[in-house]
């Protein structure tokens, strides 16, 4: 019995042992919670930003200028699509990058102390090409949604970033925990639904980069974190 324990014991260690070679185990679920109250901050700030610019008073003062060129009911007042002027644009475009910004430090922070705690290297092999696999879709949802942008195409935009995102995350999930490849799921799904109800996208930054990854933090926190 004794030798069988053993036997059992020895291949636990070597499936660990393999299994921190070919993934990085080291995500802290601490790292979804941040990034998905992060997402919600940005999506509020987004929400008030377009509240005060395009108010009905205001919104009805630029429909009687000819300032609007193309309307059809957006988010919470009825305008679902709108040719943004450039300063209310760059204003979203600075609150988006801030929040990304800031989830990816707050990320690096909890899964640099994780990997601490767990005696791995943060910038192993199988670190870098989890890196690497999820920046390549995330580099070019980028680079597209600029094209976007410069085309006045604004109401792709959001199920943009949530399609691009989650393919970014089914890309690198073969390389950390199989948890991740869902979360990417459920943002192409949301993305999809996005381009039906355009306008909406507001609603669905705050689903897909907000409460799916507070749930999918909760979730890894207590499953592989909390002892």
């Amino acid at each position: 019995m004794n030798e069988n324990q053993k036997h059992i014991e020895d291949l636990q260690q070597i499936r660990s042992i393999m299994e921190r070679s070919t993934q990085f185990i080291s995500l802290s679920g601490l790292s979804g919670i941040s990034a998905g109250i992060f997402g919600l901050i940005g999506a509020a700030l987004a929400y008030l930003k377009l509240a005060g610019e395009f108010s009905i008073s205001s919104l009805n003062s630029r429909l009687y200028s000819g300032e609007v060129v193309d309307v059809i009911d957006i988010n919470f007042f009825n305008v679902v699509r709108m040719n943004l002027a450039f300063g209310p644009t760059m204003d979203l475009v600075i609150i988006a990058t801030a929040t990304l910004s800031l989830a990816l430090i707050f990320a690096t922070i909890f899964t640099a102390r994780k990997a601490k705690k767990d005696g791995n290297n943060l910038w192993s092999p199988t670190a870098k090409k989890l890196l690497v696999n999820t920046a390549i879709p995330l580099v070019v949802g980028g680079l597209f949604c600029i094209a976007l942008l410069k085309h006045g195409l604004f109401g792709l935009v959001a199920p943009c970033t949530l399609i691009f995102y989650g393919l970014a995350l089914i890309n690198g999930s073969k390389y950390t925990l199989p948890e991740i490849r869902y979360v990417g799921v459920l943002n192409i799904i949301l993305g999809l639904l996005n381009t039906i109800y355009i306008g909406q996208g507001l609603f669905f930054w705050a689903l897909g980069f907000g409460v799916i990854h507070i749930i999918y933090g909760v979730v890894m926190y207590f499953k592989y974190e909390r002892k």
